[in-house]
């Protein structure tokens, strides 16, 4: 569980890079890279639950 939050928060963060420098998208870039933030933080904190 704790690598497909890590997947999905490279993904989003990436998500993220393209829509900064590519696309004008708006608001959808902050709810990405808030989303990956989320994941990342989510994941450290199940990583010393799963020891």
């Amino acid at each position: 569980m704790r690598s497909l939050l890590y997947i999905i928060a490279v993904i989003l963060i990436i998500g993220w890079i393209l829509g900064a420098f590519v696309y004008s998208v708006g608001g959808l870039i902050h709810i990405l890279l808030v989303i990956a933030i989320i994941s990342l933080i989510l994941g450290f904190l199940r990583r010393d639950t799963a020891l």
